[in-house]
């Protein structure tokens, strides 16, 4: 296991074991994060962990042509129960990332840390979000990192049903009218899978990786 100091490098991804993790320790400083999304790899963990560097293989992403619209959401997505917005309330999303209940999951990744990371991320112009509102009432949305034509994923919220579908299916349309080829979901969920997402070998994402991010 490869313990990271404060030199900003990583080992080379085929070097993670058969879980996925890479490394452990470093900190979350943009350009140790920037590095780490360009190389493949991202952070997940515990609060009372140390920081885990992840590259699983197979890698879980969506191909912005792939995506799939069923015919109750082209039906929501046309009768304006929502309202779509893009870095409208990129700290209230994460907030709401950080705090909204999970079935099955006890916790959250996203510790005062991460939060902070990824919104100094924001304010540097590389983490975004996009949003669905209701009445003015924030009720969904999500939020991740744009390098090149490539988006990664970090996670999505719902407090009314069909509001994370609506924002992610509207992002996913305005990212593929921008370039982007390229959508990391990380790992599996069947949500995503029923929106078009599948596996690719980490091989193939890095490959992705190094022809879409200059």
């Amino acid at each position: 296991m490869h313990i990271l100091g404060k030199e900003i490098e990583f080992p080379p991804v085929e070097t993670a074991g058969e879980e996925g993790i890479i490394a452990l320790g470093g900190d979350l400083a943009a350009e140790r994060l920037l590095l780490a999304y360009r190389s493949g790899i991202f952070p997940w963990y515990n609060e009372e962990e140390p920081i885990i560097w992840w590259s699983p293989d197979p890698r879980f992403v969506l191909f912005p042509g792939d995506l799939k619209i069923s015919k109750s959401m082209q039906s929501v997505l046309r009768n304006g129960s929502f309202r779509f917005t893009i870095n409208r309330a990129f700290i209230q999303v994460i907030q709401h990332c950080k705090t909204i209940y999970r079935k099955d999951q006890e916790g959250t990744w996203i510790t005062p840390a991460v939060q902070q990371a990824y919104i100094n991320l924001h304010l540097q112009g590389f983490a975004h979000s996009a949003e669905a509102w209701v009445n003015g009432e924030l009720v969904g949305g999500l939020y991740g990192i744009r390098m090149g034509n490539v988006f990664f994923g970090e996670s999505m919220f719902s407090r009314k049903s069909n509001a994370s579908k609506f924002a992610f299916i509207n992002y996913v349309q305005q990212l593929k009218k921008e370039g982007v080829v390229l959508i990391d979901c990380q790992v599996h969920t069947e949500h995503l899978e029923s929106l078009g997402a599948g596996m690719i070998r980490r091989q193939q994402f890095v490959e992705l990786l190094n022809q879409h991010i200059p």
